[in-house]
């Protein structure tokens, strides 16, 4: 028996999970219906067509993304907070993040976070072109590193791998260097270090 009781809630969140697990393609008016047990002619009167739902996905993801809020007592702990935040969206959702961005709602959908930042750069002292710097240099670390880490993650298997590349000859006789590099990176504390060194040498720069 079809579903009677169907909120448009319901038919975001799961045609947001499709989207998540398989892509845009994947999702088709059929299927979604199937899998929230209901009929298509459900699906249209809560969404309208495949076209205003793939709207509807993009708008939510816009208001998703400005949920981001700073967390710290410092400026720049407070940045690296708005960053690794930022990070772990983007990498939660790479299809959705997608589909703003074919829509041209790239921009509409960083503001909030770089309003953040804009906020926290002048708590730390700096203005004007200085301080539009620094949102834009802490903005493209993140989105970059997204991009390294998911390149990464649809890279084919290594042979030879890092752990067998690294050894004390190729690492100028530090042994440490070598272990260290020889073990798979660890994305989180290498972002978060990334990103708090680059914080700490933009906000050197009030006092200039």
């Amino acid at each position: 028996m079809p579903r009677t009781a169907l909120t448009r809630e319901e038919v975001l969140d799961t045609a947001a999970e499709l989207v998540r697990q398989h892509g845009p393609d994947a999702l088709t008016m059929r299927g979604l219906a199937a899998r929230l047990g209901t009929a298509v002619t459900s699906i249209y009167w809560h969404v309208g067509n495949r076209e205003s739902l793939l709207d509807a996905l993009v708008e939510r993801t816009v208001r998703e993304m400005g949920a981001i809020r700073p967390i710290g007592r410092t400026p720049t702990t407070r940045i690296v907070s708005v960053a690794r935040q930022l990070r772990l969206e983007l990498l939660a959702r790479p299809h959705l993040i997608a589909m703003v961005h074919e829509r041209g709602l790239t921009e509409r959908m960083f503001l909030p976070a770089q309003r953040a930042l804009v906020h926290e750069v002048h708590t730390a002292g700096l203005r004007g072109a200085r301080a539009a710097e620094a949102v834009r240099a802490v903005q493209f670390q993140i989105v970059g590193f997204v991009l390294v880490e998911r390149s990464q993650e649809r890279a084919p298997v290594q042979s030879p791998g890092q752990d067998t590349l690294w050894d004390a000859e190729t690492a100028e006789d530090d042994p440490g260097l070598a272990r260290a590099l020889a073990r798979p990176a660890r994305p989180e504390k290498l972002f978060a270090a990334s990103v708090r060194a680059l914080v700490d040498s933009l906000l050197g720069r009030a006092g200039t």
